[in-house]
């Protein structure tokens, strides 16, 4: 594999306000676009996804999935910001329990199955977007009471007090869920992906990595434009 690079494009904003400043100073991210051929998961995506559910299970405990590196950071986000993380998981660690209960992961379509494979593989939680139903620019901050989020599968969720991204138009994701306006399918074409770290960049450029080589695979994606922030 060729050497790694970020391509950087002014286009690609992303604006965290004051209050996670505050509460996690260390809060940073890597935001992915690129263009994509989504399709319904390939056999080999999925073994690949076996093999690591299955290594996981028989790495660690239900007990350690809290404190795992990204995971343990994002809980302590919630917390400090006034949000439960054992009733509003991150969706990293919902994920990784989900694996080490005896559950695979679910099979939604490429795209989604690879974040989720990139999320477990990292506790890092990851928001996917379709990139043409974003509107400007984005901007990280915090839910406020009765601000409407349809999360994708669970309905209205209760946002106040959790990090939320929002475009222009609205919500677009948090680390528990992701919303329904801007959500992925298999008529997305340009894919805006974002990996969410309460815990500085440590470990992001990895994440990365897996990201693009999963993506170039099972997606045929091209023309990435990467910004870490």
């Amino acid at each position: 594999m060729p050497p790694f690079y970020f391509k950087c494009s002014k286009a690609m904003i992303v604006v965290i306000d004051t209050q996670i400043r505050r509460t996690a100073p260390d809060y940073a991210g890597v935001m992915i676009r690129c263009h994509v051929s989504n399709q319904v998961s390939p056999e080999s995506l999925w073994q690949e996804m076996k093999i690591q559910s299955d290594q996981f299970r028989q790495r660690y405990r239900i007990e350690d999935i809290n404190k795992l590196g990204g995971i343990y950071e994002m809980r302590q986000l919630y917390k400090q910001l006034g949000k439960d993380p054992n009733r509003y998981r991150p969706s990293a660690e919902a994920l990784c329990r989900r694996i080490i209960n005896g559950k695979n992961l679910y099979r939604i379509n490429a795209l989604v199955d690879i974040i989720n494979f990139v999320s477990v593989c990292t506790g890092f939680s990851i928001g996917g977007f379709d990139a043409d139903k974003v509107v400007g620019s984005i901007g990280v901050g915090v839910g406020v009471s009765g601000e409407l989020f349809e999360a994708i599968g669970r309905g209205l969720l209760n946002i106040e007090g959790l990090p939320v991204y929002r475009d222009q138009a609205g919500c677009i994701g948090t680390p528990t869920s992701d919303e329904e306006r801007t959500k992925l399918t298999l008529e997305t074409t340009n894919l805006l992906m974002i990996i969410h770290s309460a815990g500085g960049k440590e470990g992001l450029d990895d994440a990365l990595r897996l990201s693009e080589r999963l993506l170039r695979t099972y997606v045929s994606a091209t023309g990435f434009e990467v910004d870490l922030f």
